[in-house]
């Protein structure tokens, strides 16, 4: 699981079948002080986040899990709106 930004939505008029309706965001990884970490990529959005939003996703094989249709090429999804982040030490 990642920590991420939402920075933005991608607007497509074609999409693969299973994804119609999907809604799909752009997320800037970040780390656990909430600083830019690495390329933005693209997630598809399980749960509504909105832009400017924190958010955790998962990427790789996971992250086809939490959408309702089996077997979509999907490469990251977000699975949550980061609330607060405490760091300790």
């Amino acid at each position: 699981m990642h920590l991420g930004k939402v920075i933005g939505t991608i607007w497509a008029t074609r999409k693969y079948p299973a994804l119609e309706g999907a809604k799909l965001q752009i997320v800037q990884p970040v780390d656990k002080n909430l600083d830019d970490r690495g390329a933005p990529l693209v997630a598809v959005d399980t749960i509504g986040a909105g832009s400017g939003e924190i958010v955790m996703y998962i990427t790789s094989r996971e992250a086809t899990i939490p959408y309702r249709v089996e077997l979509v090429p999907i490469d990251a999804s977000i699975i949550g709106i980061v609330d607060r982040v405490d760091v300790q030490g």
